[in-house]
């Protein structure tokens, strides 16, 4: 929505069309889905499986499209169901698959935007590396920008920086560069034009899959260190890595969360647990994939859970059921729905749980403490 200077002291909930002039412009009809398709993308010489979506294109469709193509597309986010392509890349979303190709930015091959002047403008990634951005030495954006018409050449330059510097140490996606080394679109949230078309990067998923589910029911800060234990197991350097196994997804719910979506508890204990992890483990080996899904397990028994191993495709699609229904959680309180809007180091994922309860539990108990007696007969 472009919004114009107030022309008047109106009320603006009685009589909003007065006080400001509105363009709402709406890209949902923007659903073109492109066939999965090789190209050879800049700066290679063979081609890569990608797709080329419009910008209303909603992001569970995209993951259909691929997985018809037997591919895989990386951008997963809890809303898949509801999210649009365009919001993905202006949010430079991630989801459970982050965790082994990235957010947005690190799967997008190409995208076209319109700026604020009207001009249409197209960034093109040279020299993908088909994975997480910042392991690659130096990342190359080609810019082309073009008049109104989108046939004659403006200008054209070309961006480059380190990869490290497109995502901080110790997070999947930093929210507070929203600059991004001067990158258009991406997690700009929409502050420097509208986007209007992307071409993704598909991967290709291993053979063999497990799904771990983890209940936890110990204190919080004691079982949030189990998140770092079982990244760095899938890591260069860890047992499950050299083993040929990878981590594909891993999604953290805490107390709230496993609360509002009605969470089953699968352990043959009473209440809910503190905490929950699911995760995919992949792999070509079936027995090192099954041991690696093993040895995740004993981890966490050693913090106060239970884990449960899912091997057929149903089973492992209801482990994630409960993860696709926080989607629907934005009719809690702010204090927990910030949990969605901060990436916190997983170091520090104990001292964040502990510091939202503190926000939730706080102001409860100065409102009981200071409301006069009258008012609570």
């Amino acid at each position: 929505m472009i919004r114009h200077p107030p022309r008047s002291t109106l009320d603006r909930s009685s009589a909003a069309s007065d006080v400001y002039k509105r363009q709402v412009i709406n890209t949902e009809k923007r659903i073109h889905i492109g066939p999965v398709e090789g190209l050879v993308l800049a700066g290679h010489e063979t081609p890569y499986a990608t797709i080329r979506t419009g910008a209303g294109v909603i992001t569970e469709r995209v993951s259909e499209a691929a997985s018809l193509a037997g591919r895989v597309f990386a951008v997963d986010p809890t809303s898949a169901s509801a999210s649009c392509i365009g919001g993905n890349i202006a949010m430079n979303a991630g989801g459970k698959k982050a965790v082994l190709w990235g957010t947005a930015l690190d799967n997008l091959a190409w995208w076209k935007m319109v700026d604020p002047d009207g001009n249409w403008l197209e960034v093109e990634r040279v020299n993908h590396n088909y994975g997480k951005i910042h392991e690659q030495h130096n990342v190359e954006f080609r810019l082309k920008r073009f008049d109104s018409s989108g046939k004659k050449l403006l200008r054209e330059e070309t961006l480059t920086m380190p990869g490290a510097a497109c995502r901080k140490t110790g997070l999947g996606k930093d929210v507070t560069d929203k600059f991004l080394g001067g990158v258009p679109g991406v997690q700009k949230e929409g502050t420097d034009g509208i986007i209007v078309a992307a071409r993704w990067v598909l991967h290709k998923m291993p053979p063999v899959s497990r799904t771990v589910c983890l209940e936890f029911f110990g204190q919080v800060r004691e079982a949030a260190p189990a998140i770092v234990e079982i990244t760095d197991y899938f890591k260069p350097g860890g047992v499950g890595h050299a083993a040929g196994v990878q981590l594909a997804g891993l999604e953290h719910l805490d107390e709230r969360y496993v609360k509002a979506v009605g969470y089953a508890t699968k352990a043959k204990r009473h209440g809910r647990p503190k905490m929950v992890l699911i995760g995919d483990l992949v792999g070509h080996d079936e027995k090192a994939v099954m041991l690696a899904a093993s040895e995740v397990v004993r981890m966490c028994n050693l913090r106060a859970a239970e884990g449960f191993i899912a091997v057929d495709a149903e089973t492992r699609k209801k482990f994630w059921l409960d993860r696709s229904r926080t989607a629907a959680i934005s009719r809690h309180t702010n204090a927990f729905k910030v949990n969605e809007d901060v990436v916190i180091p997983l170091p520090r994922m104990g001292d964040y749980c502990d510091g939202i309860e503190r926000i939730n539990i706080e102001p409860v108990s100065y409102t009981h403490l200071t409301l006069p007696t009258s008012d609570l007969v």
